[in-house]
């Protein structure tokens, strides 16, 4: 299963998009450089009141289908 590795630091006040409506996914870079648009709720069960930090993994499927996405220790 495809997966990716990538550090975020999002601060609440930028998550206020998310909030009010005006965006609805989270563009982040792996490690290894790519891009991907991730649907922002996904990032609820991660969310502080600082925002959202951390590195994650993000695994998919062959379709592109997100399956999970987990906070690495």
């Amino acid at each position: 299963m495809p997966s990716l590795v990538f550090d975020i630091a999002l601060p609440a006040e930028r998550l206020h998009v998310v909030y009010q409506g005006r965006a609805n996914r989270i563009l982040v870079q792996s490690r290894d450089g790519r891009s991907v648009s991730v649907p922002a709720h996904h990032f609820r069960p991660f969310l502080t009141h600082e925002g959202v930090y951390g590195s994650f993994a993000l695994e998919f499927s062959t379709t592109g289908e997100l399956l999970s996405l987990r906070r690495l220790d």
